[in-house]
C-alpha cells in the first residue's frame, strides 16, 4: 500500500513537471493535458472539486465554456476554418493543475516552470543571436507569442522586485527585467511591448503612489531605458517605419495592412453584435460571417481583406466573443477578467495580480489573447503556484 501512494506520488509530480515543461509545444499538449487529468483523477480530484469550485477564477471558466456549447444550438454545421474558438476550452486546464499542488508538490512544479522559461528563452536568444530570427523557429512560436511571454517575464520579475525582497534579490529581479525588456525590444511585437511598459508602471505606481518622487523617479529610468533600448534595436525602428507606412495606406483607404486589417474586423465585428447582441451568431460562426458581410458591407469597402490575410479571429477578446455568443460572453469575460484578479488580491498579490491582469486586458484589446496560443496557459500556471505559494507561506 505504501508502495502504491509513493509511486502515485512520484507519478504525479512527473505530470505537474512534465506539463508546465510541455505546454510550449502544441503538440505535447495532446500528452501532458491527459497525464495532467489522469493524475488528477489518481489523486481523487474528483471528489474535491467543490473545493476547487469555490475559486471565483474556477466559476468564471466554467460559465464560460458552459455559454461557448449553449452557442453551439444556434451555431451553423458543420464548421470548418480554423476554429480557434476550441482554445477556449484550454483553460479548464486551471482546475486540475491548481488542484494537484500542495506544499510537497509546490517546489516541483515551481522549479519545472522556471526551468522550462528558462530553457525556452535561451533558445529563443541563441536563435535571434545566431540567425537574426523573429520568435523561436525551432520550437514553432511565433514573434508575438515570444514577445507575450517575455512581457509576462518582466511583469513578475519587476512585480516581485516591488515586493520588498531581500537587497541583493531585489537588484537581482530588476536586472532581469531589464534583461527580458531589452530582448522584448528587438522582437516584432510592438502592442505586447507597450503593454508591457504600461503594466511595469502600473505596478510601480500602486506600490510607490504614496511616495509619488519614488514613482517619478521609476516613470524616468524606465523612459530613458525605453529610449535606449528602442535606439539600439533595429526591428523597433522598423516597426516605426511600417506604422506610418500603415497610416499612409489608411489615408488612401486601403486597408491591407497590419492597422487597417484590425480597424476593419473591429467594425465589422461590432456591426455584427448590434445586430445580434443578446445571443450573438453562434459558437464558431464569427469567421464566416466576416467573409460573407464584407462583400456587401459599406459598399464592399473590406471586400478585399481576405487577399491581405486568412480571417481566423476579430483581434479583440471582446468583440470575438460578443460575437459568438453576444452581450452574455462579453460579461463573463469581464467576470473572468475580475476573478483572475481576485485570485491575486485575496492571497495578497495585488501588485502582481494588477500588472498581470492589465496586461491581459490591453493586449485583448489588440488581439485574441485569451485564445492566444500558449500564452494563457503560461498565466494559469503563474496564477495556481502564486496561490499555493501564498498559502504555504501562511502555514510556515
Amino acid at each position: 500500500m505504501q508502495t502504491n501512494n509513493t509511486r502515485r506520488e512520484w507519478f504525479i509530480r512527473f505530470a505537474l513537471v512534465f506539463f508546465c515543461a510541455g505546454f510550449w509545444r502544441g503538440e505535447l499538449m495532446f500528452i501532458s493535458f491527459p497525464l495532467l487529468t489522469v493524475a488528477w483523477f489518481m489523486d481523487g480530484g474528483i471528489y474535491r472539486l467543490r473545493q476547487v469550485a469555490r475559486i471565483p477564477l474556477t466559476q468564471a471558466i466554467l460559465l464560460l465554456c458552459a455559454l461557448l456549447l449553449l452557442g453551439l444550438l444556434w451555431s451553423e454545421w458543420p464548421q470548418d476554418g480554423r476554429m480557434k474558438w476550441v482554445k477556449y476550452f484550454s483553460l479548464l486546464v486551471f482546475i486540475p493543475f491548481c488542484a494537484l499542488i500542495n506544499k510537497e508538490r509546490l517546489p516541483w512544479a515551481l522549479g519545472g516552470l522556471i526551468v522550462s522559461y528558462l530553457c525556452v528563452l535561451a533558445v529563443g536568444v541563441y536563435q535571434w543571436l545566431t540567425i537574426d530570427a523573429q520568435g523561436i523557429p525551432l520550437l514553432g512560436m511565433s514573434y508575438l507569442s515570444f514577445s507575450a511571454m517575455l512581457g509576462i517575464g518582466a511583469i513578475v520579475t519587476s512585480g516581485i522586485a516591488c515586493m520588498n525582497p531581500p537587497v541583493r534579490l531585489q537588484r537581482l529581479f530588476v536586472i532581469a527585467t531589464l534583461v527580458l525588456l531589452f530582448i522584448q525590444f528587438h522582437q516584432n511585437g510592438r502592442i505586447f511591448l507597450l503593454v508591457t511598459l504600461i503594466s511595469i508602471l502600473l505596478i510601480a505606481f500602486l506600490r510607490y503612489q504614496i511616495e509619488m518622487r519614488k514613482f517619478l523617479t521609476i516613470l524616468v529610468s524606465v523612459l530613458i531605458v525605453a529610449v535606449v533600448f528602442a535606439y539600439s534595436s533595429p526591428v523597433f525602428q522598423a516597426r516605426l517605419i511600417q506604422i506610418k507606412s500603415d497610416i499612409e495606406l489608411l489615408q488612401q483607404g486601403n486597408y491591407s495592412s497590419s492597422l487597417g486589417y484590425r480597424l476593419a474586423m473591429w467594425d465589422v465585428g461590432l456591426h455584427g453584435i448590434a445586430e445580434r447582441p443578446l445571443s450573438g451568431f453562434g459558437t464558431g460562426v464569427p469567421e464566416k460571417y466576416f467573409e460573407k458581410t464584407i462583400t456587401t458591407y459599406k459598399d464592399g469597402l473590406y471586400k478585399d481583406l481576405p487577399e491581405f490575410q486568412e480571417t481566423a479571429h476579430y483581434h479583440n477578446d471582446w468583440i470575438e466573443i460578443g460575437m459568438h455568443i453576444g452581450v452574455p460572453g462579453m460579461l463573463v469575460l469581464g467576470f473572468l477578467l475580475w476573478s483572475w484578479y481576485q485570485a491575486f488580491h485575496r492571497n495578497n498579490l495585488n501588485l502582481l495580480g494588477s500588472g498581470l491582469i492589465s496586461f491581459i486586458f490591453l493586449s485583448g484589446l489588440t488581439d485574441t489573447f485569451i485564445i492566444f496560443s500558449r500564452t494563457p496557459i503560461l498565466l494559469l500556471i503563474i496564477t495556481a503556484i502564486a496561490i499555493n505559494w501564498y498559502k504555504r507561506e501562511q502555514q510556515s
